[in-house]
């Protein structure tokens, strides 16, 4: 089932990283086929699909990021990522925590980046409750 799977989160993914891309509070996304990223084009000639990882930027920073993170009710905060249930992390202070702030901001990763690995929930639960946790932002 894996195939059917994979299939079910990248689609599910692609419509979450347009509508992350639209909101007022997100300053970036990263997901390689959103018009948006840098080698949009290359990854749509070599990618079937856009992936089931978004990168996303929220305005406002480390207490910002973290506050969206705690407003989800659908999607589970870990450390860890690619699941069958939806799941968020920040890498500045998981991933990337033993890094220097130099090395994070040359990476991308900055204090408001937060990962979004998409997983089977409904992609419009899914959408919602990220509307949701970024009202509260």
């Amino acid at each position: 089932t894996l195939p059917l799977r994979v299939r079910q989160m990248t689609q599910s993914a692609a419509r979450i990283a347009d509508f992350l891309a639209g909101h007022p509070k997100i300053d970036r996304i990263a997901y390689p086929h959103h018009k948006s990223h840098p080698q949009y084009e290359l990854a749509k000639r070599q990618m079937s699909s856009g992936s089931t990882l978004i990168a996303l930027d929220v305005k406002g920073g480390r207490d910002a990021a973290f506050k969206l993170s705690d407003s989800l009710n659908v999607i589970l905060i870990s450390n860890n990522l690619g699941d069958a249930k939806s799941l968020i992390t920040h890498p500045a202070t998981t991933t990337h925590a033993r890094f220097t702030e130099e090395v994070r901001r040359e990476s991308g990763i900055t204090q408001g980046l937060l990962r979004l690995s998409v997983g089977l929930e409904d992609a419009d639960d899914l959408i919602r409750d990220l509307e949701f946790a970024l009202d509260q932002v």
